[in-house]
């Protein structure tokens, strides 16, 4: 059956080894604009899981044998089928996850962007020659890939962020069993329809879903399965860990984030506010380097307060398929109580609603943009990663205070620092505890530069060159009798 003929049907298949399945107790996939079922997506349970990594165990022989350039011509084949398909794709992720459907377009357009860099970086899995000690001796150091790789994606990302994982995993020469999140597995779907049409051998790329945790444990239980790449909770990276530890089965983990913004008194106002903004509440606020906690200097920030509270009040509340909208909705009934209670907590603690702080008057899972004052460094919202469009403002005096608060946090994804002064931006980038600091960049991820978090924000880095250093293993060897 051809890829092209499984959207017709009612219940969405999984890929594996090749071919489309579409067994299991199917998962229903709601608008969470609407509430509405926009599909149905097949089902596999641990056995299907062990069964795929089988298949890809299989695979991996062939696959890792291929040149560089070779796989390279994959992901520029899937590429270009994800490029042709821009539009049905973008609508997918709007309709499954409710972001606004330009930002889906920029989703799509970041995927494409990630697997053309990985087609590239496919060549570069450089080793070295060191030189010898001992006459009679060489030593040359080569890269192989890991082999067979679990990848978990989430649901805020649900595109890009699985091709994070399965492009530079593809491009170092290892097969991928990817398991999207359960909320927005449609866009995957897509996805294994432009790999199954860019040609790629039986068993190297397979698409698996159900239970989050049968899948896991599946993962980590088969002996073939050497690494697991996953983007989520720092909760649920801790029990990954825990679940790795058995058979050393290595990981790479993006987790949790609570991102400040610092902006300085010698900021560009504007630029400050229009990035804060951006930061703030681009996929509504659910993003892991969304910015958490806005740290103003005192002698900007009753500026920077009426500024920032009417660029909110001017953000379109609505369904993302709705030209010019700027907030969609939560992803799930779930998600919005929780934002709520996380406003009533702090208004409860003492901080004033400037604007928003309740559930906007639209049908499906909307939370107004909300910007809150007076909020205390202890207090949950700005403690905990706040996964909604909740901004918090606090007021800072000096540098070396504003670094220390913005540091006092189990965090360290992301950071942002606004400033026309070069020596304090080099400053407080380096004393920042970040694994990326935009400096007057609002938006500083790149498929060329290394992603990944600081302390419990996870291990390991995505994109640049060690997005595929991840996926490969060390050799040593040392020849010797060279006389």
């Amino acid at each position: 059956m051809s890829a092209t003929s499984a959207p017709t049907q009612s219940v969405r298949p999984l890929y594996l080894n090749g071919e489309w399945y579409r067994g299991g107790d199917p998962l229903a996939v709601q608008d969470p604009a609407t509430g509405e079922t926009i599909g149905r997506v097949a089902t596999v349970d641990a056995g299907g899981v062990r069964a795929a990594l089988d298949d890809a165990a299989a695979a991996w022989p062939g696959w890792r044998r291929l040149t560089g350039k070779e796989r390279g011509g994959y992901l520029r084949r899937i590429a270009r089928g994800i490029e042709d398909r821009t539009d049905e794709i973008a609508r997918t992720l709007t309709r499954e996850n409710g972001k606004p459907l330009a930002q889906s377009r920029g989703e799509v357009g970041m995927t494409v962007d990630h697997l053309e860099w990985f087609a590239e970086e496919a060549r570069r899995g450089y080793g070295r020659v060191i030189p010898h000690q001992v006459d009679g001796k060489r030593h040359v150091i080569i890269r192989q890939p890991v082999g067979v790789v679990g990848a978990i994606a989430p649901w805020n990302f649900p595109l890009v962020l699985a091709v994070r994982k399965v492009a530079p995993a593809l491009a170092a020469g290892c097969p991928v069993v990817l398991k999207p999140a359960s909320a927005t597995p449609l866009s995957s779907v897509l996805l294994a329809e432009a790999i199954h049409e860019a040609g790629l051998p039986r068993g190297v790329f397979q698409l698996v879903l159900g239970n989050a945790r049968a899948v896991a444990e599946a993962m980590f239980g088969h002996r073939e399965c050497r690494k697991v790449s996953f983007t989520g909770s720092t909760s649920v990276g801790r029990q990954l860990m825990r679940l790795a530890a058995d058979d050393i089965t290595k990981l790479s983990l993006e987790l949790g984030g609570n991102a400040p913004v610092v902006v300085f008194d010698d900021a560009d106002l504007e630029m400050a506010v229009e990035g804060t903004l951006i930061t703030k509440f681009r996929n509504t606020g659910q993003s892991c380097i969304a910015a958490n906690r806005i740290y103003v200097q005192r002698g900007i920030y009753d500026a920077f307060r009426e500024a920032f509270v009417a660029g909110v009040r001017d953000l379109e509340v609505g369904n993302g398929l709705t030209e010019g909208v700027d907030i969609g909705p939560m992803v799930d009934e779930r998600a919005l109580e929780a934002a709520e209670a996380s406003i009533e907590a702090a208004v409860s603690a003492g901080a004033t609603v400037l604007t928003g702080g309740g559930r906007a008057e639209l049908d499906g899972y909307f939370l107004e943009p909300t910007v809150l004052e007076g909020v205390a460094d202890d207090h949950a919202c700005t403690v905990e990663e706040t996964f909604a469009p909740i901004a918090p403002l606090l007021v800072f005096d000096d540098e070396d205070e504003v670094v220390a608060r913005a540091n006092a946090t189990e965090y360290g994804l992301a950071a942002y620092v606004f400033t026309t002064d070069l020596a304090r931006a080099w400053r407080v980038g380096e004393a920042l505890e970040a694994g990326t600091v935009g400096i007057n960049d609002a938006v500083p991820s790149t498929s060329q530069s290394p992603f990944g978090g600081m302390k419990q924000s996870g291990m390991g880095r995505e994109l640049g060159a060690e997005g595929l250093d991840a996926f490969l293993e060390t050799k040593h060897l040392s020849f010797g009798g060279i006389d």
